[in-house]
């Protein structure tokens, strides 16, 4: 990329400056508190989200290039302000869970940098095609993801997915009883099930990075998805049994069923179905090393971070 192609090279500080300038501001005005749903604050922050999902999915949609990236942009930028305001809930949410919050700020970058590349493409007059997919695959996930969350269904599947991974505890060893999202036996407290163990997190991961893939016909996509959302909604059950059963002798086993055995086995099932998509839709794999080579367009914030901190000592 020619340096003096960029008719605007003075704004590219923006996309350093406003995601350091929102985790700031998220840290101080925004501590972790546990909140009911109707309070204002919350409402206010789930329009922001929704917004920023429904502006990212019209630029996904609109022909027009220029308003498209100009609406992506605005789209990335509202969705960065949304997860700045969750890093102290994420830390603390989970008794101090310093990944999940640094992922969080690692994540508000990444958003910035997609919009850099959306103003870089708007600046050059060109098309980069997985950066529309990864607007699509973001909207697309997150509108079914926290439209799931944030209504109703929640708790409705939280409730189905506690009856289903009791009955297959029940099958095992008998004895088992489900009252709401709680497991029991003999009786007894086991496990709550909650929200983060019905596994739509995982679902939607797929489904977002399927359905954006524009030269993908309906057969394929159709294929894909049914080989991994059904495995991963009862690979999930038997995830959530299994954990009960590690710990219904052993309550204190709990951090190490859940967080080492059952994540362990999530994330190795997750990498296998990914495998497997990519042989059946192998666009999903060209877009994400579309993505890992976007700073090989050299635009103006990348020339910067080599000037700065990879000069040759």
């Amino acid at each position: 990329m020619e340096r003096g192609k960029l008719k605007n090279q003075s704004i590219y500080p923006i996309f350093l400056i406003l995601p350091a300038a929102f985790i700031i501001l998220g840290l101080i005005f925004f501590p972790f508190k546990t909140t009911e749903s109707g309070n204002l604050t919350e409402q206010l922050l789930t329009v922001t989200l929704f917004v920023s999902l429904f502006l990212l999915l019209g630029g996904f949609f609109l022909k027009n290039k220029v308003i498209g990236h100009k609406i992506k942009i605005l789209g990335w930028v509202v969705f960065a302000s949304y997860w700045s305001t969750q890093i102290n809930s994420l830390y603390y949410s989970e008794n101090g869970d310093i990944f999940n919050a640094s992922l969080c700020i690692v994540g508000i970058f990444t958003l910035f940098y997609f919009a850099y590349h959306e103003w870089l493409s708007m600046e050059n007059n060109e098309e980069v095609g997985c950066l529309n997919w990864a607007v699509g695959a973001a909207a697309i996930a997150g509108i079914v993801y926290f439209g799931i969350e944030k209504t109703p269904l929640a708790p409705w599947l939280i409730e189905t997915v506690a009856v289903q991974s009791g009955l297959i505890l029940d099958f095992f060893i008998g004895n088992v009883e489900v009252k709401g999202v709680v497991i029991l036996h003999n009786g007894v407290h086991v496990v709550n099930i909650i929200f983060a163990c019905t596994a739509v997190q995982s679902m939607v991961i797929f489904l977002g990075m399927i359905l954006p893939l524009t030269r993908v016909e309906l057969k394929r996509k159709l294929m894909a998805l049914l080989i991994t959302i059904v495995p991963i909604y009862f690979l999930n059950l038997i995830r959530n049994a299994l954990i009960a059963y590690l710990v219904k002798d052993n309550p204190e086993f709990f951090s190490i069923a859940h967080n080492i055995i059952g994540k362990g086995l999530s994330l190795l099932a997750l990498i296998i179905l990914l495998l497997i998509v990519t042989k059946i839709v192998p666009e999903v794999f060209d877009e994400i090393i579309c993505l890992t080579d976007l700073p090989e367009r050299n635009g103006p914030l990348e020339r910067f971070i080599k000037s700065t901190f990879l000069r040759k000592k």
